[in-house]
């Protein structure tokens, strides 16, 4: 393709947490970035208007994403795909949104995330950029995620403890647009390291030994908040410490680490679990067994409504609270679920904490 005859994609990628202003940094280099809104009400319900009803409810949210991103102008659509059913979902996606009456092309990333084979697939989105234009910025990316997971880390730990209340939040949506701004590597970490300091600067009060908590489940519904309305901070206003291990840091570390890595949440899920259930089923299974033996006050599950892995991780896990006797809630999420009903069902489990506490101090 000759140069002077390139046009310039409108690139859209759909929201999970903060993580678009990460990733648009890979497909910048590209086209024009389509900016979408953040996920509302409005985009679910785009999205299970339109879609297969025994379709999970991150194949809804994202479908709605597109919808509005298609809307705004966009050409282009990026997918990233996934380890169960949803890395077959983009071309279900792609058949709707044509019948749709939508023109656009698709890109779905290689599910091995290989980074030549990513790429130099990118490259055939705009072959006038060359492949080091594109791995340099796989770097800013990488750099990006890493500085939203260590801020946003540290909040979820800290910010039911805060002396002023609404300080972190403060912080944090001052970072977001800093964050997204920076451009090379030096001044992505100066934000990262910046922040990190005026986060860790903000006078925290906590107890000696606060409720912990941990957050389990598939990798969508726990890192996009709308998704799960916002529960971390519904234990956070609680004085609860959150910890979370899935994150996309730890998503890409266990992609590129995959046969160590699921050896060793088998390891950590025996004898609860002895063979691999699939996506991230056995690394819930692996880490609520961890947080048991460290003594966590209890932990949080979350799925989408039918996520076959994670349904496979349930009875294990059943197993493993009646054995250490560790609080587990379950929920399932989908587009009718209500959000009462999941702030009751925390309240009760909020309750019962404070009693094993009291109990056991």
């Amino acid at each position: 393709m000759k140069k002077n005859n390139f046009v310039r994609k409108k690139i859209a990628i759909p929201h999970m947490g903060n993580y678009f202003l990460a990733l648009k940094e890979m497909v910048e280099p590209l086209g024009d970035i389509v900016y979408t809104p953040m996920i509302t009400k409005k985009t679910i319900d785009l999205g299970s208007r339109h879609s297969p009803e025994s379709a999970c409810v991150p194949f809804k949210y994202n479908l709605g994403n597109y919808i509005e991103a298609l809307d705004k102008g966009a050409n282009y659509i990026v997918q990233a795909g996934g380890g169960c059913r949803f890395g077959y979902y983009g071309e279900v996606q792609e058949e709707i949104l044509r019948k749709l009456g939508y023109e656009f092309e698709f890109f779905k990333f290689p599910n091995d995330y290989n980074p030549l084979r990513l790429g130099r697939a990118l490259q055939k989105v705009n072959p006038n950029v060359s492949l080091l234009t594109i791995f340099k910025s796989f770097g800013r990316t990488l750099l990006k995620i890493r500085a939203l997971d260590e801020v946003e880390e540290y909040l979820r730990l800290n910010i039911g403890f805060e002396e002023n209340k609404g300080e972190l939040e403060k912080i944090f949506k001052q970072f977001l647009p800093d964050l997204n701004k920076a451009k090379g590597l030096m001044e992505i970490d100066r934000v990262r390291k910046d922040y990190l300091e005026k986060v860790k600067g903000v006078k925290i009060n906590k107890p000696k030994d606060p409720i912990r908590v941990g957050i389990l489940g598939e990798v969508y519904v726990v890192m996009e908040p709308f998704s799960n309305f916002f529960i971390e901070k519904q234990l956070a206003a609680k004085g609860i410490e959150v910890h979370r291990h899935t994150s996309l840091s730890s998503t890409l570390h266990d992609l590129f680490l995959d046969k160590r890595v699921m050896k060793e949440f088998l390891k950590e899920a025996y004898p609860y679990l002895e063979n691999d259930t699939g996506a991230h089923g056995t690394e819930t299974v692996g880490l609520a067994h961890k947080l048991a033996k460290e003594g966590f006050d209890g932990a949080i599950h979350i799925k989408p409504f039918g996520c076959i892995p994670e349904v496979n991780a349930m009875s294990p896990l059943h197993r493993l609270s009646s054995d250490y006797k560790f609080p587990i809630i379950y929920f399932s999420f989908d587009s009718q679920t209500s959000e009462t009903g999941v702030k009751t069902r925390l309240e009760a489990f909020y309750d019962l904490l404070i009693m094993k506490k009291q109990k056991n101090g």
